[in-house]
């Protein structure tokens, strides 16, 4: 099983968007790395997903549940989309700043590569993410 961070605007569709309508089509990327990224995704992958905008922030997880298929809404067969379901929201926010803060995450593509909307989260980086998630705000930097 791999395991992704996907990102989104939260005034355009959030995490709470998700668990409100139970499952999603993950679509709207153009970057030609991201799409790579996600021709590659699995059914049972699991997903964080990033607030981008003001919050910068990780929220929740999500599942992947198709594999990468064309996007109906483009003429180009390049863009891709998947289905995704909700898993359960963070207990409480994982922040960019929390992240470039810590040195393990220094070749981190959110920390690297800030721009992609989709990208592999290794499997050390999953864990001290919701090891994060979990621990009180003393803990954090």
């Amino acid at each position: 099983m791999s395991r992704w961070l996907l990102k989104t605007e939260p005034d355009d569709y959030s995490f709470a968007d998700l668990t409100r309508d139970g499952q999603t089509i993950w679509d709207g990327v153009g970057n030609n790395l991201a799409l790579q990224y996600m021709r590659t995704v699995a059914p049972g992958d699991l997903a964080f997903v990033y607030h981008t905008g003001k919050q910068k922030a990780i929220v929740g997880i999500a599942r992947i549940e198709t594999a990468a298929y064309p996007d109906p809404k483009q003429a180009e067969s390049r863009f891709v989309v998947f289905d995704v379901t909700p898993v359960e929201a963070l207990p409480r926010p994982v922040t960019l700043a929390t992240i470039k803060a810590l040195p393990e995450f220094a070749a981190f593509p959110l920390v690297k590569l800030s721009r992609l909307s989709a990208m592999p989260v290794q499997d050390a980086e999953w864990d001290r993410i919701l090891q994060l998630a979990n621990s009180g705000p003393s803990a954090v930097p």
